[in-house]
């Protein structure tokens, strides 16, 4: 959401204020869905057992407030532990004249006129997520690879022009990337044991004027395709060949002829694999070849793959805030018994979620999505072997595949 979207619903707020319904049309203003208001206005996340108070897990916490005891009250509210201990980010009191706020993290206090809160909306941008989503370093390592991924493809197409001339050309070369981003990814990770081997031998094996390069890769793609113990004695690449280890799930499994290179293609290529692949986030790979390959895509390249964490901004308060707030309020069950039900339950319901994504492209929204609810879903497994014990009833995953669909 952008702010000025934030500021304008703000202004729409107190442009048709209501005292019952003032706090949760705030909470809305900033992004909150409309189903967890709903379910804080029912008292399903209201932390807070006193009458007239709204205690939000790490949102809010609210009361009206006498004239009078305003700023005595806030201070007092922002050293009760009762309140502390479930991490609100803002305290908030308001007669519905003035309106008093602390920022519990940063320490930052608002004391306006209820009238004049639009012109200090960015105050609580907080709840938008406005800190959780600060470009990051790793958003430009991510389009500087798909920048240097795009240039070499370039360059192959001009090297191999027959590649546009039927579908499984196409498909393949698509298959050939893939395999080139694992081995960069592989390298640069720990998943081959000796840091930048497969740049380091490539640029001994191959000539520098690249017409043996393909050569070069179908002979490792085929050799990283063999089990250990099918392996001939002496690798063909050096040594015992244990810094290429054998890779499964099929990725090397296809018969695939490698494009031809020139001396730019190899010099590229080698180029790709000085980047640090340990800091380019693998979730953006499928949307990183779409964009690459994609011919509208090619002129706006760094548009058209979507990042980790603009993902997250869209299927935080769609979905996963709600489910986590579900999470955490069943975590503080008092009983033992409650808890371990309300989470099975929370499994339950998760399971039975099918998400679509009518304009998938490669599928980044649903492999994203797919990853969270995995991680959601092993924080609750945890929890149920905590407090069952030793004998959990629960051991595997109840997320299918078959719950993502897209187009």
């Amino acid at each position: 959401m952008k702010s000025s979207e934030i500021k304008h619903n703000v202004q729409t707020l107190i442009d048709n204020f209501s005292k019952d319904e003032f706090v949760f049309d705030l909470l809305v203003a900033y992004g909150i869905s409309k189903t967890s208001v709903t379910r804080l206005k029912k008292g399903d996340y209201n932390l807070s057992k006193v009458d007239g108070e709204i205690l939000y897990k790490k949102k809010i916490f609210f009361k009206v407030e006498a004239t009078d005891k305003l700023l005595s009250s806030i201070d007092t509210i922002t050293k009760e532990e009762r309140i502390l201990k479930h991490k609100p980010r803002f305290a908030i009191l308001t007669d519905h004249k003035q309106i008093v706020a602390k920022d519990l993290l940063k320490g930052k206090n608002l004391d306006v006129k209820i009238k004049e809160l639009p012109n200090y909306f960015d105050f609580f941008l907080p709840l938008a997520g406005s800190e959780v989503y600060n470009a990051s370093n790793d958003n430009e390592a991510d389009r500087n690879a798909s920048y240097k991924m795009a240039s070499l493809y370039d360059l192959l197409i001009d090297e191999n022009p027959t590649i546009y001339n039927s579908k499984e050309s196409i498909h393949n070369l698509n298959i050939f990337l893939s395999r080139l981003l694992f081995c960069f990814f592989a390298e640069d990770t720990e998943i081959f044991e000796q840091d930048s081997i497969f740049t380091n031998t490539l640029a001994q094996h191959t000539a520098k004027n690249g017409s043996d390069t393909h050569t070069f890769l179908d002979d490792l793609f085929e050799y990283l395709n063999i089990p250990d113990k099918e392996r001939p004695l002496h690798s063909p690449f050096g040594g015992d060949g244990g810094g290429f280890p054998y890779v499964n799930g099929g990725l090397f499994g296809q018969k695939i002829n490698a494009p031809v290179f020139n001396f730019k293609a190899r010099k590229t290529l080698l180029e790709l694999g000085d980047l640090n692949w340990a800091a380019i986030n693998p979730d953006i790979f499928g949307s990183m070849i779409q964009a690459v390959v994609i011919p509208e895509y090619r002129s706006d390249l760094g548009m058209h793959y979507t990042s980790v964490e603009n993902i997250l901004k869209l299927i935080k308060p769609l979905f996963l805030d709600e489910l986590y707030e579900d999470f955490e309020n069943a975590t503080a069950s008092t009983s033992s018994a409650t808890a371990i039900s309300k989470l099975k339950k929370l499994i339950s319901r998760i399971s039975k979620i099918k998400f679509f994504d009518p304009a998938c492209g490669s599928g980044n929204f649903l492999i994203i999505t797919y990853k969270e609810i995995r991680l959601l879903e092993i924080k609750i497994l945890e929890k149920i072997t905590d407090l069952e014990g030793n004998a959990p009833t629960i051991k595997w995953t109840s997320i299918q595949l078959s719950q993502f669909y897209g187009i």
